[in-house]
């Protein structure tokens, strides 16, 4: 696996991440199950760094989502690194008709034991309790709205739209504890421009042009195909970055009068391939 060790680190926690920290480990004790979600294109850096102390011993699945937008044979690299260390994971497509039987397939296979448990106690058979968690714009609460198969939770594609704990049920079997997204203290510089990249973190954190170049950096490196088809590059010439920047600005129709590359269109307009899931195909973590 790659070294993730880097002397820079991203200080910053908006404080509504403690609070939500604070109050899961209020309602851990009610918890049966967890559903973490991670995104499939950046399954290392959209896990959470610090959770399992915060989940004590829960029984937990993993849920890989956004699935249809990664490169699925590196991908397929972290969901065995993952069930090496007894994770059960399930890949998710959320977006076109997910199929959401094996998730509660195995949320019930977890819930035997205590529903044994209550049986041989006379007691009936009560609903599972599951955690959602997850960091911003990860895919929580487009899970939610189709275990509900309806829309009871705010979606959209920036980080930061769910605030609060709430409790929504799923039928009569299962109640989720739905979280605002989540991270961690200190971002190491790769793990930061990695979530800056799906917009996982807000884009004030970062310089947009500098994760706008690691993006290209990235793309360069594992996927040079897509700079050669969406952006009409072959290559990302680092020491004259203006000159990249002017060819998919021609390319892509970021020019403003007289012929003049409109850099933060360029920007924009890249994030947004990314964003939207025009450029797909691409796992950024690498497990080598």
């Amino acid at each position: 696996m790659e070294n993730r060790q880097n002397s820079t680190n991203i200080n910053w926690y908006p404080g509504h991440m403690a609070k939500t920290k604070r109050l899961i480990s209020e309602n851990i004790n009610l918890i049966d199950v967890v559903y973490e979600l991670i995104d499939a294109r950046i399954p290392y850096s959209s896990k959470i760094k610090d959770i399992d102390d915060l989940l004590k011993n829960k029984k937990k699945i993993l849920i890989m989502s956004k699935i249809d937008l990664c490169d699925m044979s590196e991908t397929n690299k972290w969901i065995k690194y993952y069930e090496s260390l007894g994770y059960n994971v399930i890949s998710l497509n959320l977006e076109k008709n997910p199929n959401l039987n094996n998730l509660i397939n195995l949320t019930n296979k977890l819930m035997e034991p205590i529903n044994e448990k209550r049986k041989n106690q006379g007691m009936i058979k009560r609903k599972t309790r599951a955690l959602v968690i997850g960091i911003p714009n990860v895919g929580k609460s487009t899970l939610i709205n189709r275990l509900v198969s309806k829309k009871v939770v705010n979606v959209g594609n920036k980080p930061g739209i769910t605030k609060n704990l709430n409790w929504i049920r799923v039928g009569n079997d299962i109640e989720l504890l739905d979280t605002p997204g989540i991270l961690w203290p200190k971002l190491d510089e790769k793990n930061a421009f990695n979530l800056a990249s799906f917009t996982a973190i807000k884009e004030e954190i970062l310089p947009i042009e500098k994760v706008v170049i690691y993006i290209l950096n990235m793309l360069d490196k594992y996927y040079n195909n897509i700079l050669n088809e969406r952006y009409g590059i072959s290559s990302v010439d680092n020491n004259d970055i203006e000159s990249t920047l002017d060819i998919i600005g021609k390319k892509r129709g970021c020019l403003s009068k007289g012929g003049i590359t409109d850099y933060d269109k360029v920007y924009n307009v890249i994030l947004n391939d990314i964003k939207t899931g025009i450029v797909k195909g691409i796992t950024f973590d690498r497990y080598e």
